[in-house]
C-alpha cells in the first residue's frame, strides 16, 4: 500500500487525511477476538454495524485489512501493519480522555509568611494541601509583613500571611493573639537598664515593644539589628537582649521572660491573610481555607508571668 502511493502521488488524495477512531477501535477489537460476533457485544454494537466499521476503515485506507478465515477472521500482512498503529492511536485517545476526566490541578502557588508565624503552623498547612493538591507546588517566601506587603502588591506573591495591628485593604483577621516579652532560658538580659532589645530591622512590632517600654518609662537600647530571624534567635538565646514574639510562637530558644509584671503588657496583634483578587482558582481557594482554620484555631496561652527573685537592675 505504501509502495503504491509513493507511485502514485494522486492517490493519496483519494484517501481520508483523518482516520475514525471508532472504526480503528472495532478493527482492534476484531483483531483481538478473531471474530466480529465477539467484538459486537463487547463493543455494544450490532455485528453488522462492526463489519460496517470495517469496511470504512479499509477504504479509507485503500486496502484489506481482514480475511475470513473458517467462522473467524485474520489479519492480512497490512493489517498487520495498521493493527500497531490503531493499538498506539487508541492508547493515546484513551489516556487524554482519562487525564482530562481526572484532571489533578497542578501549578504554583507563592505563599508568603513572616518568619516567626511560619514553624508552628505552616507544616500543618503544607500537609493539608499537599494530600489534596499534590501536583500544586507551594513556593514558601519567608519575610516581616512590610516586605510582604510590597511583595503582594507587586505580584511576587499569591497569597500572603501578616502580623499587623489591623487588616489593611483586602485582608481578612484570622486571629488576635497578645504579644509576649522572650528571652534567654535562665538569662537576666531582661532585668538589666537599659533594657537591651534585638529586632529584624523591618520588625513590625519594634515600635510597639518600644513605645510600651516608653510609657512604662523603662529605658531601652536597641543592642541588636539584623536581616535575618536566625540572628534575632541566636542574640537573644545567648543571653545578649530581649525580644518580642506573639504569644504561642515562642521557641526553645526564645522562651517567655518570667518579669513578673516587671516589663510592660504590649498589646495584641491580628495574623491577617490576603490573597490575589481573582481569577481564584479552587487550589488557591482551599489552600486559604486550610489556612484559614489552621491559624483560625489559635488562643492565648494564658500564661502569666512568673515571680522570681531576680528583681530589674537600674
Amino acid at each position: 500500500m505504501w509502495a503504491n502511493l509513493l507511485e502514485n502521488p494522486r492517490k493519496e488524495n483519494q484517501m481520508a487525511r483523518n482516520l475514525d477512531l471508532t472504526a480503528l477501535r472495532a478493527f482492534a477489537t476484531v483483531a483481538a477476538t478473531g471474530g466480529v460476533t465477539r467484538s459486537a457485544v463487547l463493543l455494544h454494537l450490532t455485528q453488522s454495524a462492526v463489519s460496517m466499521q470495517i469496511k470504512r476503515l479499509e477504504e479509507a485506507l485503500d486496502t484489506r485489512l481482514l480475511d475470513r478465515a473458517g467462522r473467524g477472521v485474520r489479519l492480512t500482512p497490512e493489517g498487520e501493519k495498521v493493527l500497531a498503529y490503531a493499538r498506539r492511536m487508541l492508547s493515546l485517545n484513551d489516556e487524554l480522555l482519562d487525564r482530562m476526566r481526572d484532571a489533578v490541578p497542578e501549578g504554583e502557588i507563592r505563599l508568603g509568611v513572616p518568619h516567626d508565624i511560619v514553624p508552628r503552623c505552616i507544616p500543618a498547612v503544607l500537609r493539608a494541601f499537599a494530600a489534596e493538591y499534590p501536583r500544586v507546588r507551594i513556593t514558601l517566601i519567608s519575610s516581616v509583613t512590610t516586605t510582604l506587603h510590597e511583595m503582594f502588591a507587586e505580584g511576587g506573591c499569591d497569597v500572603i500571611l501578616t502580623t499587623e495591628a489591623a487588616p489593611g485593604p483586602g485582608g481578612e483577621e484570622l486571629v488576635r493573639l497578645p504579644m509576649i516579652w522572650v528571652g534567654a532560658e535562665e538569662g537576666i538580659a531582661w532585668t538589666q537598664r537599659p533594657l537591651r532589645l534585638a529586632f529584624e530591622t523591618a520588625c513590625v512590632f519594634r515600635s510597639r515593644a518600644q513605645a510600651a517600654l516608653d510609657a512604662a518609662d523603662i529605658s531601652w537600647e536597641v543592642a541588636i539589628t539584623a536581616e535575618s530571624s536566625r540572628a534575632i534567635d541566636a542574640s537573644v538565646s545567648a543571653d545578649l537582649a530581649c525580644h518580642v514574639v506573639i504569644d504561642g510562637f515562642d521557641t526553645p530558644e526564645m522562651l517567655p521572660v518570667p518579669h513578673g509584671g516587671n516589663l510592660p503588657e504590649i498589646g495584641e496583634v491580628g495574623i491577617s491573610l490576603y490573597s490575589a483578587p481573582a481569577p481564584l482558582d479552587p487550589a488557591r481557594a482551599r489552600l486559604t481555607e486550610i489556612i484559614g482554620d489552621v491559624y483560625g484555631t489559635l488562643r492565648p496561652s494564658h500564661r502569666k508571668p512568673v515571680l522570681t527573685a531576680v528583681s530589674a537592675s537600674h
